[in-house]
């Protein structure tokens, strides 16, 4: 973690002005690379990161918000708030909106998840000023209409019908279920149908007021841009929208963890007439901020993160059971998730549950081997640069530790924790994790005497 000394901000204008605080976090070599930071007075944080090598810039808008800050009846708010804040504003359409980003060949859109929502467009540099006023202005003027929010349910409970049509999708919200059961973590980002058909224009306003203040949003940008220049452009909007109204308010702080319940050795099946049946065989993982999740990281990609994983060569390369198998972890503030995919005929669920379970435990006995664990270290540090070589998950990377962390990390310092990763730190964290009794969520036509054999997958 890289923390440069604070240097308060040239020609402020007023007493209000004077305020702001810019800090260099990361200093890349010749200005490539540096990433600053400017908190406004209001609370606002703006996140840059310059690119002078590039012709594109991202611009997003992150807020302290997701599905698992939503009350049971509440639950695909934040989703449903997403979708009505392209609908229009005082200054706006939806088509004007829409139109002015297609003009200049920009591409916007947003995503929900569990603790947060982005909004965010990529345009031409030059375009930038034009990106910064769109997003800007729904973010902090967006009307809500009872009429808007009637027209877009309907696209909602689309999506949420798309969603069901999908099991390699579903299974996943069926797996967050399955481990955190009737809890905000363990509801479906999008809702379902009855919450979506309960949710009223007054109740979504009323959440927007309460998450949209600028002391829980971070503003991040990346790519051939001018820190200065987007400060001044975001400052200039918000200010216009009369959003930064208290000067002394202060951003609150990353969330912190709230201890959620997770269950272990739970089985959940869902019936479908398809003709794979979908499998998330998993348990309890790491917290985000957890210090072990660089050799988690490191687990995880040998197990079942490429073509070379031990998950990968079992059950598809040897025995051909599944097209699709992986693992992968989710990390949350207070907890997290380990779970491995499957996608396979119905017939060969136990063969494959047998197979990945006999993997995981040995795995949790007698660890992985150096070598497998030296060829993870390189794919998952070759992953991690290759996956950061667009504006776009550049503003991700700076929005998303502004606002989970509060603190960047430099690519550099990034590989080295991965590459400083032990045998003996895998080891244990496969010990710890996997160690676990499994919980399991299956998507299929079983039949009753399969359905009652899941269970000893999880024995």
């Amino acid at each position: 973690m890289t923390s440069r000394s604070s240097k308060a901000t040239a020609r402020p204008s007023s007493e209000a002005r004077a305020v702001a605080r810019t800090q260099t976090l990361i200093q890349g070599a010749g200005g490539i690379g540096t990433v600053r930071k400017t908190t406004l007075p209001g609370g606002l944080r703006i996140v840059t990161e310059t690119l002078p090598s590039v012709r594109s810039a991202t611009f997003g808008i992150w807020a302290h918000v997701g599905s698992r800050d939503e009350t049971r009846s509440l639950n695909g708010a934040t989703h449903y708030l997403e979708h009505l804040l392209f609908k229009g504003t005082a200054r706006r359409s939806a088509l004007d909106i829409s139109a002015a980003l297609d003009a200049v060949g920009g591409e916007m859109n947003a995503f929900t998840a569990k603790e947060y929502t982005c909004y965010y467009a990529r345009v031409l540099d030059t375009d930038l000023p034009l990106a910064i006023d769109v997003v800007c202005d729904m973010l902090t003027g967006s009307l809500i209409l009872e009429e808007d929010v009637d027209v877009e349910r309907g696209a909602i409970l689309e999506e949420i019908a798309m969603t069901e049509d999908d099991p390699g999708d579903c299974v996943h919200d069926l797996f967050a279920h399955t481990m955190f059961g009737d809890n905000a973590l363990g509801r479906p980002v999008l809702g379902t149908v009855d919450t979506v058909n309960a949710l009223t224009a007054d109740r979504i306003r009323r959440f927007y007021k309460k998450h949209y203040d600028p002391t829980h949003l971070v503003v991040a940008c990346a790519g051939n841009i001018d820190h200065a220049k987007v400060v001044r452009q975001v400052r200039a909007a918000f200010e216009k929208a009369g959003a930064l109204k208290n000067p002394e308010a202060k951003p609150i702080a990353p969330r912190d963890g709230r201890r959620t319940i997770r269950t272990s050795g739970k089985v959940e099946l869902l019936g479908r007439k398809t003709e794979q049946a979908h499998i998330v065989l998993g348990m309890p993982g790491l917290a985000r901020s957890d210090d072990r999740r660089w050799a988690m990281g490191v687990l995880n990609t040998a197990l079942g993160g490429g073509m070379s994983s031990r998950l990968f060569q079992e059950v598809r390369e040897k025995r051909g059971l599944a097209y699709s198998v992986y693992s992968y972890t989710s990390g949350f503030a207070d907890c997290g998730l380990f779970g491995v995919y499957a996608g396979c005929r119905p017939s060969q669920v136990h063969d494959v549950l047998r197979i990945c379970r006999d993997e995981l435990d040995q795995v949790a006995r007698n660890g992985l081997s150096d070598d497998e664990i030296a060829r993870a270290i390189g794919q998952l540090r070759g992953s991690t640069v290759l996956g950061l070589e667009d504006t776009g998950a550049l503003m991700n990377r700076i929005g998303k530790s502004e606002l989970c962390w509060g603190e960047q990390m430099s690519v550099d310092d990034m590989l080295a924790k991965i590459a400083a990763v032990t045998p003996d730190e895998v080891r244990s964290v496969a010990r710890d994790i996997l160690g676990q009794r499994p919980s399991l969520s299956v998507i299929g036509p079983l039949k009753d005497k399969q359905a009652a054999r899941l269970h000893d997958a999880v024995a």
